[in-house]
């Protein structure tokens, strides 16, 4: 049987060469607190690009200086921003890979001088600053936030976007109601809990045409919170929006002791597959090449997000085509040591 994880993933007008994801990791880099790239992300992506890498999404990038998750963080919030992220996304593609960016604001969990932003004005625990409710035009003003953002990953050359509804940050903040406490029209019901994610979707989309993921954190692990079932029907309405594939991890969104075991998201991935009718990328703790086929060949998922382990080691889709017993082709440099 051919390996499924090195067969080719096509989704709208994009082809990743492998079904193999580096999973968006924060890399708190950035020398000058001004959100541009650096020679540490260049190396760092470069080297998962050269090591045959399918699709690299960079890590969470913020679409305002308030909505970073600490001063290091990469942004997108300008203009000055798109030239770096450009040499990124050439150097990238240049060793074959498909280029994605992670948009994101981190809402109650950014660790930043001044005010910071979410549904609702509750910290994330006794440590951490009290968020400022968003206003109406708070809400506004960062819905057009992610769309101006999206413009200008587009004008950098991205091929992918995905938006962060996970791990507690906003978007997932508004879809919780461990964190959305409002009585207006963004909180109370499932359908208006959804409604900032959803004008975001169709921001987003008013100026992007390209493949669109959205991760989410399907379980809360909390008896109040979301459950995989609730992220069901949050599917559905991406798919009816048109997101492309939903990134499915979980938990995050308030303190919780989650149990963690290889694969153990795999599930959520699979259920919001199947009767979401949606792709899905499944992450968490996925090391073993494996592993990786079992999920693919068994349609648990589409896509498989490695993060740790691409940490460990940039030549993962090496070490896979050994243990599976398929050939890739090795860049040429390389040849003698493949």
């Amino acid at each position: 049987m051919a390996a499924k994880l090195f067969e080719p993933y096509t989704i709208k007008n994009v082809t990743i060469k492998n079904r193999i994801v580096m999973s968006p990791m924060c890399m708190y880099s950035c020398d000058n607190k001004d959100g541009k790239v650096t020679d540490w992300h260049r190396i760092h992506y470069t080297s998962r690009a050269v090591g045959q890498v399918g699709l690299i999404i960079l890590e969470a990038t913020a679409v305002t200086p308030q909505g970073r998750i600490s001063p290091q963080d990469l942004g997108i919030w300008g203009d000055e921003h798109i030239d770096g992220l450009s040499e990124l996304v050439q150097m990238m593609k240049a060793h074959g890979s498909t280029t994605g960016i992670q948009i994101a604001h981190a809402g109650r969990k950014a660790v930043l001088e001044g005010e910071i932003l979410a549904p609702s004005a509750m910290a994330f625990n006794e440590k951490s600053k009290t968020p400022k409710e968003m206003s109406e035009k708070d809400i506004k003003d960062t819905i057009e936030a992610f769309k101006l953002g999206a413009k200008r990953a587009k004008k950098a050359g991205f091929d992918v976007i995905e938006l962060h509804g996970a791990h507690g940050y906003l978007i997932n903040e508004f879809l919780s109601p461990l964190t959305n406490q409002r009585t207006d029209s963004y909180g109370g019901s499932s359908e208006n809990r959804y409604r900032f994610l959803k004008e975001i979707i169709d921001e987003v989309k008013s100026v992007w045409d390209g493949p669109l993921f959205v991760r989410v954190s399907a379980n809360d692990y909390h008896s109040e919170g979301l459950t995989p079932n609730d992220y069901v029907q949050f599917g559905k309405w991406m798919k009816a929006q048109g997101v492309d594939l939903i990134d499915v991890s979980s938990g995050a969104v308030v303190p919780t002791r989650i149990p963690v075991f290889p694969g153990y998201q795999v599930p959520f991935a699979e259920k919001i597959k199947t009767e979401a009718q949606i792709d899905t990328g499944a992450v968490g703790l996925i090391t073993s090449p494996l592993h990786a086929e079992e999920i693919l060949q068994n349609e648990r998922a589409d896509l498989v997000f490695l993060a740790r382990e691409l940490l460990r080691d940039p030549y993962w889709p090496r070490t896979a085509v050994k243990e599976l017993g398929v050939e890739i082709k090795a860049p040429k440099q390389y040849e003698r040591g493949w």
